[in-house]
């Protein structure tokens, strides 16, 4: 059983930065796929960024890219997202997604195990 366990989560003001955690248990963080999504009241789940297994590099989205940075740290078996320069948009409910089998193409559909979501609300 796989259990996903985000934190970090909090209230900043424009231009701040936070950084998201995802604790995982009964998972090896270097044999699944890994993903950061988020939705905002009204929005559809949209992804954030994602982490190939087989290349080990990122994908972020467009709107994501020099601001967020996925990382991974198999020792505290922990997915990282880093976020900088966040803006109003960035407002939503962040999620750490996993599955075992392929996921290249960074969407919500490819992930089996979810975690509960942790808050972020950035104000102007």
């Amino acid at each position: 059983q796989v259990t996903l366990v985000e934190s970090g989560g909090d209230s900043v003001q424009a231009g701040g930065s936070l950084k998201l955690s995802c604790s995982a248990s009964g998972a090896i963080l270097n044999r699944m796929w890994w993903g950061w999504f988020r939705q905002a009241p009204g929005k559809e789940r949209e992804a954030v960024a994602c982490m190939n297994l087989w290349t080990g590099d990122p994908t972020y989205i467009d709107s994501m890219k020099g601001r967020f940075t996925i990382s991974l740290d198999n020792a505290e078996n922990t997915l990282f997202l880093q976020m900088n320069s966040l803006q109003p948009e960035d407002t939503a409910k962040y999620y750490c997604a996993s599955t075992r089998f392929k996921a290249t193409r960074c969407a919500a559909p490819d992930y089996i195990y979810w975690g509960q979501g942790t808050q972020v609300t950035v104000s102007s």
